[in-house]
Order: structure tokens, then C-alpha cells, then sequence
């Protein structure tokens, strides 16, 4: 019996020894399945997050910056301008005008009425029928008269014409009317044409606030000028001339009308005539004094 018991005292020993290194490896193990568990997780939530706020920042950053374009600076409807001002007067009741002029002088229209120009000699605004580029500069943008601190007058030029809307109020800032023009032209006037693809003009009637008011011209399929006159509201004034087709601006005759649209005692009549050649067939003044 005093053999048997050191023997068994061994085996348990043994047992022991064998539970308890299992229960380590089992305590030691938990940490680390942990913390990995842990970190895993959290650079997948990282990644997910992250990624997609820094590409979609690019994004927008790329197309923030392909809309935004700096307008260039003077530049009207494609055309390089230079500003300037005209000042009258002193004190509040100083009139100003801010305005801006071609840097190179192009065409204006010339079937327009009114072309409007800076003139050098003068140092003022000025309108005329016919521009003569030696005298000054036309007017190209925006346009602003003031007295001492209101706008009285507001608008766009385009080539020496008014465009656009253009506003007018007194001194008081009391709005007085209201115009729109396109290209020197009142927005109300009427327009026809020889092909319906509207390139061949035939006939341009100015109408403004509801009566005939500026420049006519009545054109020939091939473009040149067959009548041309004024109106002035609504009555035919001053002198209208008929023209040859295919003869260069030959002209057939001349009619005066009356010189103030408010006249109605005035007969129209026959000025002056030519032939197909060129030649005055007749003359009002010559024939007037043959008469007397």
C-alpha cells in the first residue's frame, strides 16, 4: 500500500498540470481574437466611409471649377470695348454718363435712323443719321445717365443703335417710359420677307407705342432698296425716294411730304424725276419758276 500512493499522487499531479496549461491557452487566446475582431471592424468602417466623401469631393471639385469662367472684361456680345464717361455740370445737379465705345470701329446699320457716338471735339454724346468714324466713336455696352445721384436713363448700345430695354425717369425718379429696340430697331416694328427662310428682307415698317415711327424701307427680291422714307407718328415726312431695280441705287423720283406730321393743309408732290439712264427728267423747283 505504501508504494501504490506516490504513484497515484504522480498521476494526479500529471492530470493537473495538463487542465491548467489548456486553461492558459485559453485565457491567452480570448485577447488577441478580440482586438482583431475589433480592428478589423473598424478599418472596414473606416474604408467605407472615408473612400467614397474623398471621390466624390474630386468630383465636385472638378466640375466647380469647369463652370466657373471669369467674364471677360469690356467685351459685349463678342466685341472688345473701351469704358468712358461724359461729365456736365457741378453739384448735385451734375449730369453723368457712363458709357463705353468700340476699340475697332465696324459698320452700323445703315438703313438705322439714329446711330449714337462719342464725340471727340465736343466731348459728348451725340446722335446723327449718318456716322463719320473721323468725328468720333460709337457706342458699344451698357449706358447710364445719372443726375447727381439718380439714374435717369439706363440701357445697352449695339454698333452705335440702342438695344434691349431702355428705361427713362426724371430727376425725381419717377419712371417716365419704357422702350425696347432690337439692333437700333423698335421692338414693335414689322418685318416681312421674300423666303420663308426670313434672309431675304422686303419690307421693314418702324412702329413704336403703336404708330409708325422711324426709318421705311421697302427692298427688291435681289436686296437693294426700292422705297425708302420716314414716318414720324404715323404720318409719311420729309422726302421719300423710289429707286430702279438692278440700276445701283438709281433713283426714280423723289416725293416731299410734309415736314411736320401735325401740318394737314401740306399736299405731297413730285420733287424730282429721272430716267432708266440717270438723266433728271424733271425738276419742281426748275418748273416752279418756269410757272411764274
Amino acid at each position: 500500500m505504501k508504494t501504490r500512493q506516490p504513484i497515484g499522487n504522480i498521476v494526479y499531479l500529471l492530470a493537473f498540470i495538463r487542465t491548467m496549461r489548456v486553461f492558459i491557452i485559453c485565457i491567452l487566446c480570448i485577447p488577441v481574437l478580440s482586438f482583431a475582431q475589433v480592428d478589423d471592424g473598424v478599418e472596414d468602417e473606416m474604408f467605407t466611409i472615408s473612400t467614397p466623401i474623398t471621390i466624390e469631393l474630386g468630383k465636385e471639385e472638378e466640375v466647380y471649377e469647369k463652370k466657373i469662367k471669369k467674364p471677360k472684361k469690356n467685351v459685349y456680345y463678342g466685341i472688345k470695348t473701351k469704358k468712358g464717361f461724359a461729365r456736365k455740370g457741378v453739384g448735385t445737379k451734375a449730369t453723368l454718363e457712363l458709357f463705353n465705345t468700340l476699340k475697332t470701329y465696324q459698320q452700323p446699320d445703315p438703313y438705322v435712323r439714329d446711330i449714337y457716338y462719342y464725340d471727340f471735339e465736343r466731348k459728348q454724346i451725340r446722335k446723327t443719321r449718318k456716322f463719320n468714324p473721323q468725328k468720333g466713336v460709337l457706342l458699344h455696352g451698357p449706358y447710364t445717365k445719372k443726375i447727381g445721384d439718380i439714374t435717369v436713363e439706363e440701357g445697352i448700345f449695339y454698333i452705335g443703335t440702342k438695344h434691349g430695354r431702355w428705361v427713362r425717369k426724371d430727376k425725381n425718379d419717377i419712371l417716365l417710359d419704357k422702350e425696347k429696340y432690337y439692333k437700333g430697331w423698335p421692338k414693335e416694328s414689322l418685318v416681312s420677307f421674300y423666303d420663308p427662310e426670313r434672309k431675304k428682307i422686303k419690307e421693314i415698317i418702324p412702329v413704336e407705342y403703336g404708330k409708325r415711327e422711324g426709318n421705311y424701307f421697302y427692298f427688291f427680291a435681289n436686296g437693294t432698296i426700292a422705297v425708302q422714307g420716314e414716318f414720324k407718328y404715323g404720318e409719311k415726312v420729309g422726302k421719300w425716294s423710289s429707286f430702279y431695280a438692278n440700276r445701283r441705287g438709281r433713283k426714280v423720283r423723289e416725293i416731299q411730304y410734309r415736314k411736320d406730321p401735325f401740318n394737314e393743309d401740306f399736299k405731297p408732290y413730285i420733287l424730282r424725276e429721272w430716267n432708266t439712264k440717270g438723266k433728271q427728267s424733271y425738276d419742281h423747283v426748275k418748273d416752279k419758276k418756269r410757272n411764274q
